[in-house]
């Protein structure tokens, strides 16, 4: 078989490298890709957006199955147009990204059809909205733009001027663009974040290991936030208790909520889950795999990732078993210094072979370009160090001891990756 894979991180190399696993995969094709990618699949300079040429690489290289990861493409409508093109993907069509790709659809879906989520309102004027707020008096407040925003478009208000600041970025300034044409403003949640990935045929859905992300770029959670700096998988705070609820509250409702919409969803449902005092609620929906929290799960999964993928695109997941490790995996993401605001690329990584590895760790290659045996630096989020262990000490041990033989000019990365990883 001949693989794409759309996109070019941390995730698109743990999922390449877990469809090689399978001996049917001839080739595997990622685009863009990056340096650490190349060492594992043939990289192909069509960036993730570009739907047209996208699909007609895939046409001419006769792909059999695409894999499409990131959310500008699919919310763009890349499975539709590969789709037209005779194409089994992975992936949900445009109708279905909309999960993701605009924060009203999603809430107005889970108030539709009572799925647990923090209370909200919809505006289109940034003085209603800031009307809405100071007449609510409850601080934090959380404003949300409608439509993708490099996963920055979340802004926490701690007083009437943050709110009135952050206000006028999202919709009158258009930090984001259009995606701040609308805000949703919602209640502040507390309590422990688990993030959830699930695989879905648009008819089943089976959740993958619950994760803990690390959201915040300095230890403690403490400066900016960042597309992520670390994960640990399992969470501990996801507990059998939370899981029952969540599938019976949570999970089934979605997608039958989806199906009931119309556009029922397959692919990678990811689940932002807050458990609550009151109990699971969702934060946010993702219509693809989580980075780096893919970088922590795939590892654990002992089933055929391709296999999986297949029945997913067959609608027939209920026929095929997904088995995960009971071991506990840890994922260190090394950073450009300055990450996530300026930072300067193009600097030697050292510790790593000829195909960017280790022996020590599986080194999942997010911002890098390859000259010869030799890698340098090419984004923010630069590597995920990813090691198992029997208990999640054993596997932070091994990631962090990893992560002291890697090294770069600048190299940032947090070390209480997994700290708050407890059981309730």
């Amino acid at each position: 078989m001949k693989i794409l894979v759309v996109g070019g991180g941390g995730r698109e190399h743990a999922i390449v490298r877990k469809l090689k696993e399978n001996p049917r995969v001839e080739t595997i094709y990622c685009a863009p890709g990056n340096g650490g990618i190349s060492a594992d699949a043939v990289c192909v300079p069509i960036k993730a957006p570009d739907l047209e040429g996208m699909a007609q690489f895939a046409r001419q290289e006769g792909i059999d199955f695409a894999v499409v990861t990131p959310d500008d493409p699919l919310v763009l409508g890349m499975v539709d147009a590969l789709n037209a093109q005779g194409i089994a993907t992975f992936g949900p069509n445009r109708a279905a990204a909309r999960i993701e790709g605009s924060k009203v659809f999603a809430k107005d879906l889970m108030k539709k059809y009572g799925i647990p989520t923090a209370d909200y309102q919809v505006f289109s004027d940034p003085g209603e909205a800031l009307d809405y707020i100071r007449a609510q008096g409850r601080y934090p407040a959380v404003i949300k733009a409608d439509g993708l925003a490099l996963g920055k478009g979340v802004l926490i208000a701690q007083s009437e001027q943050e709110a009135a600041d952050a206000l006028h970025t999202i919709m009158e300034e258009k930090a984001f663009g259009a995606s701040g044409n609308r805000v949703v403003v919602e209640e502040f949640l507390t309590g422990p974040e688990v993030s959830l990935l699930c695989f879905c045929d648009g008819r089943t859905i089976v959740p993958m290991v619950p994760a803990m992300d690390h959201k915040r770029a300095l230890d403690g959670d403490q400066g900016l936030n960042t597309g992520g700096m670390g994960v640990v998988a399992p969470n501990l705070c996801y507990t059998p208790q939370v899981a029952e609820a969540c599938m019976e509250q949570i999970l089934k409702p979605t997608v039958a909520a989806m199906q009931a919409e119309g556009c029922p969803f397959t692919g990678c449902l990811f689940f932002g889950l807050m458990i609550t005092p009151q109990g699971p609620k969702v934060i946010e929906y993702n219509c693809r795999f989580g980075d780096p929290e893919t970088q922590a799960v795939l590892p654990l999964l002992e089933s055929d990732l391709l296999e999986i993928m297949l029945a997913v695109w067959d609608r027939r997941l209920d026929q095929v078993p997904v088995r995960f490790s009971r071991r506990h995996a840890a994922c260190v993401v090394m950073a450009s210094g300055g990450y996530p605001q300026h930072y300067e690329t193009g600097k030697q990584i050292f510790g790593l072979d000829a195909q960017g590895q280790r022996p020590d760790a599986v080194i999942y290659h997010a911002g890098t370009r390859r000259e010869g045996d030799s890698f340098y630096t090419a984004g923010g989020r630069v590597l995920g160090v990813t090691c198992l262990g029997g208990s999640p000490e054993e596997a932070l041990a091994n990631a962090y001891r990893a992560v002291g033989e890697v090294s770069f000019e600048g190299a940032h990365y947090r070390r209480d990756i997994g700290a708050r990883n407890r059981r309730p």
